[in-house]
């Protein structure tokens, strides 16, 4: 029994050395791209603070399309266009309320 034993673990050393002498660093990574290729495309925020309530307009490619009104006291609400004809609605919060139906058919 002892020899087997000792047998199992040499050959276990053995495939272990046999594997760290084959393995090479991996290659660097490729450099980042650090340039940002069309400012239109990342959405502007633009943050008016006034006394009773603070407003966070988010623009994309120039045009308005949501509203986070943080008023002083109350919870912040979203005024959203959704059909992009500028006209906003209001929404108390940036869930849809969709909900997709989670019923069991099968349990093991």
């Amino acid at each position: 029994m002892r020899l087997l034993f000792i047998a199992l673990l040499s050959s276990l050393a053995g495939t272990a050395i046999a594997q760290t002498a084959t393995l090479s660093p991996p290659p660097p990574p490729p450099p980042m791209n650090t340039e940002v290729v069309d400012e239109d495309l990342e959405p502007q925020i633009t943050i008016i603070k006034q006394t009773d309530l603070t407003v966070e307009e988010f623009r994309s490619g120039g045009k308005l399309y949501m509203i986070k009104i943080i008023p002083k006291i109350g919870k912040p609400y979203y005024m959203v266009d959704e059909r992009g004809d500028g006209k906003f609605a209001r929404q108390e919060s940036l869930d849809s309320g969709v909900r997709p139906p989670r019923w069991a058919i099968h349990k093991f």
